[in-house]
């Protein structure tokens, strides 16, 4: 293993944690830690320019994905724009070890109580859009956690070669 295949192999193990908590910049990590090993690795224009760009676009598609699944669920859903809000505050504070399963119930918590309190909307609606919400983060976030895992190996792959072993 060279030192930029450890390098990278650190910053995406922190960013496959990250990928389930809601205010770490996950792909951004994976990101960082890919141009910190290529960097280390001795950066070549060709191939690793073309591949850091690449990487760069998909990084900010990343990134739409959790705001495209959450509107996406709370409107099939007939969930509100204070919904999806709700589910985001809900899922900040579901970080807090205060409630069991927070990562999952914060989010429906915070989509329901956004729709009964501000939108105002009766119970079973409000209830239907927070799930809504709910299916949409936890779609997104499937999605993230495949092409973080995907991202992740291939470079893994690119990085690799026993010739440059830090272990001799």
């Amino acid at each position: 293993m060279s030192l930029a295949f450890l390098i990278f192999l650190v910053a995406w193990i922190i960013g496959m944690v990250g990928t389930f908590v809601p205010v770490v910049p996950a792909t951004a990590i994976i990101f960082l830690g890919s141009v910190a090993a290529t960097l280390v690795d001795g950066f070549q224009p060709w191939p690793d320019l073309p591949f850091l760009i690449t990487f760069l676009a998909i990084t900010i598609l990343i990134g739409l994905v959790d705001n495209v699944a959450s509107a996406w669920g709370a409107r099939k859903y007939g969930g509100s724009k204070q919904a999806v809000w709700g589910a985001l505050i809900g899922g900040v504070v579901g970080i807090l070890p205060i409630i069991p399963f927070g990562l999952i119930v914060g989010p429906l918590l915070g989509a329901l109580i956004a729709e009964l309190v501000v939108v105002k909307k009766p119970p079973a609606d409000a209830l239907r859009a927070a799930w809504g919400t709910l299916v949409g983060l936890l779609t997104g976030l499937a999605a993230k956690l495949v092409l973080h895992l995907l991202i992740g190996l291939y470079e893994l792959w690119r990085l690799w070669d026993p010739a440059k072993s830090v272990f001799g």
